[in-house]
């Protein structure tokens, strides 16, 4: 059972998600928290599989709350979604260096947020379809400058070309077709190579593509 934490300060937002996810035989809704104070007390008690968190929340915002709950060892293995209300919000370029594994928009079709929650527990990137691209290649814009490619000296030449697909957002089917190898292998090299650098999940694996210097802004085209 996937147990979720919805944390926005609009009570029919999550009444809205609670009805959808709890509707679902492998999903539950652990609890509820109306600004992000309230969701980290949440998260050390309930201790959920994911939480859906608003970007724009009282006290303390979702982007303060992502950044306390990836960097606290107790809960690193809780996944984070970012919702937001624009699909190019400012704040999610951020809350993905932040730790967050993926972000939505708030009138996301129902069927992709299902397939939301269930993703980042499988430890993959979720961003909302139609806006992956623009959102990797304004990431890539904003991004740091290259660090020294020592950082990726552990990986096998296969997986740095598999690291360089996955900052380009690509998932493993297409990541396998244009290997032309197999999708399980496919994701066993993602799953190598963010064992070998220590990646939470394919998110932060897309930010240390850019941040590495192996993909480049301009390779989007």
């Amino acid at each position: 059972m996937i147990r979720v934490l919805l944390a926005d300060d609009q009570s029919l937002v999550r009444a809205g998600f609670r009805a959808l996810l709890d509707a679902q035989p492998d999903i539950e809704v652990a609890g509820e928290a109306a600004d992000g104070a309230e969701a980290l007390r949440a998260v050390r008690e309930l201790r959920p599989d994911v939480v859906l968190m608003d970007i724009r929340m009282p006290l303390l915002d979702g982007l303060a709350a992502t950044r306390r709950i990836t960097g606290d060892a107790c809960s690193r293995d809780v996944r984070v979604v970012m919702l937001t209300t624009f699909e190019l919000d400012e704040y999610v370029f951020e809350a993905i260096r932040a730790g967050a594994s993926g972000f939505l928009v708030k009138d996301t079709e129902p069927d992709e947020l299902l397939r939301a929650v269930r993703a980042v527990v499988a430890g993959d990137a979720l961003l909302s379809p139609g806006v992956t691209r623009r959102l990797i290649a304004e990431f890539a814009a904003r991004s740091k400058e290259p660090a020294a490619e020592s950082a990726l000296a552990g990986l096998t030449e296969r997986e740095r070309e598999v690291m360089a697909l996955v900052g380009l957002g690509l998932s493993n089917d297409e990541i396998a077709r244009r290997l032309v190898v197999s999708p399980l292998t496919a994701k066993t090299h993602v799953s190598r190579t963010m064992v070998k650098l220590g990646a939470r999940d394919r998110a932060q694996l897309v930010v240390l593509a850019y941040e590495s210097g192996l993909v480049r802004p301009g390779w989007l085209g």
